[in-house]
């Protein structure tokens, strides 16, 4: 299977992560600026084939599903397949670095847009793996895959069939679950989020499942001190993800 890969960040990243996946490229005819240099380089140096286009042919390829900024890359699709047993054996190999697993996992994100600004905020902050269910979830679509700005290609996204059996894996091999939930009587800058952390970020608006719920060790909340009663779901996981962050380096 191919897959479409574009905007600056996201194809210079898959350049620099796992050149041998693109096929060719497709750039934008008469732009001639230093980052699109800079792609074109790093397209040369591995072989990779190079088509100028009009800005016509990219937007065909996209089929209006975002800002292409002038560069795609046709590629295959991700080789490894992420699941139950890659995270199986992740954390065995964490297990014998003695490194406390950080984990997120994302219960029933279904915009793309709001799966790729997780992905970024995770891989900045340094998450082993995103996990999330295969059904009612957004996948690694071309739109998330742009808005991760990189992230998607360096970060392990895991899906899962069954969240609450996931959980239940996680919780047997020393994880403490933290679920994010508006109601939750106490602060996630209250909580403990130190050694082996599983964040478990739900939908905006219906917030994380009841099953899930049901699963979770302990629920947090983002104190708020304004009007509105929430914060966008990436803008949520950025905030807990970087308290995490602050406490696990002290």
């Amino acid at each position: 299977m191919q897959q479409l890969i574009y905007g600056l960040h996201a194809v210079q990243a898959l350049l620099k992560g796992s050149p041998q996946r693109v096929q060719q490229l497709l750039l934008l005819r008469g732009r001639k600026d230093q980052r699109l240099q800079k792609i074109i380089r790093q397209a040369e140096l591995n072989n990779i084939a190079i088509q100028f286009v009009e800005r016509r042919q990219l937007d065909e390829k996209i089929d209006d599903q975002g800002n292409h900024q002038g560069v795609l890359a046709i590629c295959t699709d991700v080789a490894e397949v992420r699941d139950e047993q890659f995270l199986k054996n992740m954390l065995q190999r964490l297990d014998a670095r003695a490194e406390a697993p950080f984990l997120l996992i994302l219960d029933g994100i279904t915009d793309p847009h709001n799966l790729g600004a997780c992905l970024r905020s995770a891989e900045a902050a340094g998450v082993h793996a995103v996990i999330a269910p295969k059904d009612k979830s957004a996948g690694l679509t071309p739109t998330a895959i742009k808005v991760a700005c990189g992230a998607a290609e360096i970060l392990p996204f895991v899906t899962i069939t069954n969240l609450a059996r996931c959980l239940q894996q996680l919780q047997r091999a020393g994880i403490w679950i933290f679920g994010a939930a508006n109601e939750a009587p106490k602060s996630i800058y209250d909580s403990a989020l130190t050694g082996p952390l599983a964040l478990v970020m739900g939908a905006e608006g219906s917030g994380l499942r009841r099953l899930t719920r049901e699963h979770c060790d302990q629920l947090v909340n983002v104190p708020m001190a304004g009007q509105v009663s929430s914060l966008n779901v990436s803008v949520a996981t950025g905030v807990c993800l970087f308290e995490a962050v602050r406490q696990r380096r002290q």
